[in-house]
């Protein structure tokens, strides 16, 4: 039994502009598969993608606060031309400027049209296979711990952990990475951003979602109700959800 990344879940008060504006962002297109809006790949529809996190785009009443988000997303770049011509191109799409506090860096921090913070990262042979999307990135105190729970709880390997920082990736070398890095913050509000987990085709979702809680997650009840996903959090308070298996 095990759990897989499935797709990054972002909230947003207008899907639609912020759907077009990923889609735009990573050179991916729009799909309404069902009730939400999907960002994911050219091509024909599949989901779960098997090689990157889609980006499924949930409508909500409430604006994002003035607090930096604790998850999100960075964007790879193949040359330095490529970096400057894709934030040139992210702020003509609506991106702004943003101040994630890390002083002078070699990669761009901007703003989403809801003020979600992302980076336009400097080129990186790490991300060379990749795609668009980098990597996840999570603000967390303890790397060491999120790595103890995240490595049990999905099925994606663990490339690097320290004092600062963990990095995972799926074990099949594709896609995203999924990286931790030790922030002096602490979490005040709910993620506008976060992971789905999907079972695997008979694993049972009651037990993966007790294996789950005996790795030292919780439950959470954001007001779903009656729904086929649980929503949970990891030891440090980050919500995510298990989705209900694919057939």
């Amino acid at each position: 039994m095990t759990l897989r990344p499935a797709q990054v879940n972002m909230k947003a008060l207008d899907d639609s502009a912020v759907g077009r504006f990923w889609a735009e962002a990573l050179g991916w297109r729009l799909f309404r598969p069902g009730a939400t809006l999907y960002v994911g790949p050219v091509g024909d529809f599949v989901w779960p993608d098997p090689v990157t996190l889609g980006i499924n785009v949930i409508r909500v009443p409430e604006p994002k606060t003035a607090t930096k988000n604790r998850v999100h997303l960075d964007l790879a770049t193949t040359s330095a031309a490529h970096q400057a011509e894709l934030v040139a191109r992210l702020r003509a799409l609506g991106a702004t400027p943003a101040c994630a506090g890390r002083g002078e860096a070699p990669w761009t921090v901007l703003a989403d049209p809801e003020g979600n913070e992302f980076c336009v990262l400097e080129p990186r042979k790490v991300h060379r296979d990749t795609g668009p999307l980098a990597a996840v990135v999570v603000d967390c105190a303890d790397p060491r711990a999120m790595a103890r729970f995240w490595n049990g709880a999905t099925d994606w390997t663990l490339h690097e952990v320290t004092d600062e920082r963990a990095v995972l990736r799926s074990a099949a070398g594709v896609g995203p990475y999924l990286e931790f890095l030790r922030t002096p913050d602490v979490k005040t509000v709910p993620d506008r951003i976060h992971l789905d987990l999907l079972p695997y085709p008979g694993d049972d979702p009651a037990a993966e979602v007790a294996r789950l809680r005996a790795l030292g997650a919780t439950d959470l009840d954001v007001g779903q109700g009656d729904v086929p996903w649980t929503c949970m959090a990891d030891p440090e308070g980050h919500e995510f959800c298990v989705l209900a298996p694919s057939a």
